[in-house]
C-alpha cells in the first residue's frame, strides 16, 4: 500500500485545456472520490493516473516512487471499470486469477489468492461459473476479486456501479466500502453520483471544467460549501437559491427580517437553504407558499414553489433545476393540491454567498 501524490497535473487535447493544474495529496490508506459533472475532467485524471493517459504536465508518486511517465503495468495499481471487463469464456475463479497468470504466480499460490479474495467478496461458491450465468452485482464483485488478488500499492476505480439498478448499486456500494475498510488499500474512485461521493468517500475532491472546487470530508462539504457551485451539487434535492438584500446585519427573505449567520456587507446577496432545512411551522422566521407541486415519497415529500421576486437571474441559475425552490418535508401528512403552507426555518442554517464571485460569506 502507498500514498499517492499528484502535483499541478494538466491535460491539453491541442488548445483545449481539460484539466487545470490539479493537485492532490492522498494518504496511504485512503478512500478518496472524485465527483462532477460530465465533462469536467475526473475520468481524465484517473485515466492519468492509471498511465492510459499521458499528462501534459506535472507529476505522480505512488509511494515514494515517480510513475509519471511508466507504463500502467508497471505503477502496480489494479483498476475497477464501469463494464466489469469479464472474459466470457473463463470461469470466474480463471477471470478472478487471470492477471496473476500472466504474471507467472506459482499454482498453489494463485489459487490460494483466489480463493482469500473469493471468500471476501462472497462468490467463493461461484468459482466454476462463467460470466454469463452471474447477475450484474455478482459480476462487479468478480471484478472487484480480480483487483484485490494483485494485492496493489493502491485501486483505481471508475464508475463501477453504474451499470447496476438501483437497489443493487446501493447494496454494491456498502460492500466496496465495508471492503476498503477491511483491505485498507489506498483508493481512487471516480463517480457523477453525489450520493455514493458522500456515502463512501474518506474525502471527496468535487470538480467543474477540469478545476478542482474543494477538497473535504463529506460532512464539511454538506455543512460548509466553499461556493454556490459546490452548495447547489452537494445535497438530494440540492440547496435552494434565492436573491436577498442584506443591511445591518440582517437579511430580508420572504417578506420578513432575520439575523445574518456571517458578517456580509449590506446590498444583496445569495441566500442558500437547504430543502431539509424547512419545515412546516410558524414563527418570525416563516413564510406562506402554495406548492405548485407536490411529490410524496411515502416518508417524506417534496413540495415545490416559486420564489417569486426573490428568483435568481437565469446566469446564477442551474438550468437543470430552474427557478423553483424545494421544502423536503418529513411526516408531513396529507397535503391537498392549492393548500396553503406555512414554512419556518432556522436563521443559523442559511448559507450567504457574494453575487458577483458565488463565493460563501463566512
Amino acid at each position: 500500500m502507498a500514498g499517492i501524490s499528484i502535483q499541478n497535473v494538466y491535460k491539453n487535447y491541442g488548445a483545449l485545456n481539460v484539466l487545470k493544474e490539479f493537485s492532490l495529496e492522498i494518504e496511504d490508506g485512503e478512500f478518496v472520490v472524485l465527483v462532477g459533472p460530465s465533462g469536467c475532467g475526473k475520468s481524465t485524471m484517473l485515466k492519468i493516473l492509471a498511465g492510459l493517459e499521458p499528462a501534459s504536465g506535472g507529476k505522480i508518486l505512488i509511494g515514494d516512487k515517480d510513475v509519471t511517465d511508466l507504463a500502467p503495468g508497471d505503477r502496480d495499481i489494479a483498476m475497477v471499470f464501469q463494464n466489469y471487463a469479464l472474459y466470457p469464456h473463463l470461469t470466474v475463479g480463471q477471470n478472478i486469477g487471470f492477471g496473476l497468470k500472466m504474471r507467472g504466480t506459482p499454482k498453489d499460490e494463485l489459487d490460494r489468492r483466489v480463493q482469500a479474495a473469493a471468500k471476501i467478496l462472497a462468490v467463493d461458491h461461484l468459482l466454476d461459473r462463467r460470466p454469463k450465468a452471474l447477475s450484474g452485482g455478482q459480476r462487479q464483485r468478480v471484478a472487484l476479486g480480480r483487483a484485490i488478488v494483485r494485492e496493489p500499492r493502491a485501486f483505481l476505480m471508475d464508475e463501477p456501479l453504474s451499470n447496476l439498478d438501483a437497489k443493487l448499486r446501493v447494496h454494491t456500494r456498502a460492500e466496496i466500502s465495508a471492503l476498503h475498510k477491511r483491505i485498507g488499500v489506498t483508493t481512487v474512485y471516480v463517480t457523477h453520483d453525489q450520493i455514493e461521493a458522500m456515502t463512501m468517500a474518506d474525502r471527496v475532491v468535487i470538480m467543474r471544467d477540469g478545476v478542482i472546487q474543494q477538497i473535504a470530508d463529506p460532512d464539511t462539504l454538506f455543512t460548509k460549501p466553499v461556493n454556490l457551485f459546490v452548495a447547489g451539487f452537494i445535497g438530494s434535492p440540492g440547496m435552494n437559491f434565492l436573491r436577498a438584500k442584506a443591511s445591518g446585519g440582517m437579511v430580508r427573505m420572504f417578506g420578513t427580517e432575520v439575523p445574518a449567520p456571517a458578517a456580509v456587507a449590506d446590498g444583496d446577496v445569495i441566500v442558500g437553504i437547504r430543502p431539509e432545512h424547512l419545515s412546516l411551522g410558524k414563527g418570525k422566521a416563516s413564510f406562506s407558499v402554495k406548492p405548485t407541486l407536490v411529490e410524496s415519497l411515502g416518508s417524506e415529500k417534496y413540495v415545490y414553489f416559486d420564489p417569486g421576486e426573490h428568483a435568481l437571474d437565469a446566469a446564477m441559475r442551474d438550468e437543470e433545476r430552474g427557478k423553483g425552490l424545494i421544502a423536503r418535508l418529513a411526516h408531513a401528512g396529507p397535503i391537498k393540491d392549492g393548500e396553503v403552507l406555512r414554512l419556518c426555518f432556522d436563521p443559523a442554517e442559511l448559507h450567504l454567498f457574494d453575487v458577483t464571485t458565488q463565493k460563501a460569506i463566512s
